[in-house]
């Protein structure tokens, strides 16, 4: 593999969604990456063994303030969502100045991906969704892997945002934190998609309004903590199902994994679909290539 010796470009590693410092999802992300290949990306994609690491590079669009390449320690992705926020954050904080105050673009694999700097939260819109439904084999899988029956699933999609992830809701949150699935069958059973996010509704009062859970075991990942393309595809479910009547809402991910993942999304007048959260610098320095 060809290798930029004594190369070294600027490095961060960033914690989105979280309400306090460790408990969020980490995303590395190398900046001035357009002089590496595709190679080289995945495998410093291996080596980080996040669940994804992107790298930013030269928009090819005037209309973007920049380009990013997504990659988990498998394959690479069109998008993903906690990856966006900390790729914005790291690049305002190596001193990137937006075309347009208050506002970022971003350019990847599923296009022109719009984002809003609010205070200490950034919040991206989520690209258009595109809704089908599993084979019932893909259903039965699933569900086995899951340990629910058919009974207790409810507004029941495969959503693509870049990411594809078959999504469902259980009947109560406490029922999406029980969950115990079968990673293998569950990698067989999503071998189409990212993978798999349910949901659950907290009653009136409860911490948040949705309590989340996404899995990808076929994609290396067997449960990202706060998943930012899976929070987005609950919300078109949600959205389309009329399933909370509210125009935003708060939702929790990352609990069984010793997380406190917060997600906050809008709905807009217009339709378009938003999600945000914290996205604090963590590490901060430099990645060597080769020796």
């Amino acid at each position: 593999m060809k290798h930029l010796h004594g190369r070294a470009m600027p490095f961060f590693q960033i914690d989105v969604f979280g309400n306090a410092p460790f408990k969020g999802n980490p995303v590395a992300v190398v900046l001035h990456a357009d002089e590496l290949t595709d190679a080289q990306m995945q495998e410093i994609a291996n080596w980080t063994n996040l669940s994804e690491t992107t790298f930013v590079c030269d928009p090819t669009t005037s209309d973007a303030d920049y380009r990013l390449r997504i990659f988990t320690t498998h394959s690479e992705l069109p998008f993903a969502g906690h990856p966006t926020i900390g790729s914005a954050a790291a690049v305002l904080k190596h001193g990137l100045q937006p075309k347009t105050p208050g506002r970022l673009v971003q350019e990847c694999a599923r296009g022109l991906v719009p984002l809003r700097l609010d205070r200490d939260r950034i919040f991206f819109e989520l690209p258009e969704p595109e809704f089908t439904l599993p084979s019932e084999r893909e259903l039965a899988d699933a569900l086995g892997a899951l340990g629910v029956s058919r009974e207790a699933v409810r507004n029941l999609s495969i959503v693509d945002v870049g990411a594809v992830w078959l999504t469902l809701q259980l009947g109560s949150a406490q029922d999406v934190i029980d969950l115990v699935p079968d990673m293998n069958r569950l990698a067989r059973a999503t071998e189409r998609c990212t993978g798999l996010t349910v949901f659950g509704l907290y009653a009136p009062g409860g911490p948040t309004s949705v309590e989340v859970r996404s899995f990808a075991p076929g994609d290396g990942v067997p449960e990202d903590p706060v998943c930012g393309s899976g929070n987005g595809c609950v919300a078109a479910v949600i959205r389309r199902n009329g399933v909370l009547p509210a125009s935003r809402y708060i939702a929790a991910q990352g609990r069984v994994l010793g997380r406190a993942g917060r997600i906050e999304v809008e709905f807009d007048p217009a339709g378009a679909i938003w999600l945000g959260g914290t996205a604090a610098v963590l590490v901060e320095g430099s990645i060597a290539l080769g020796r």
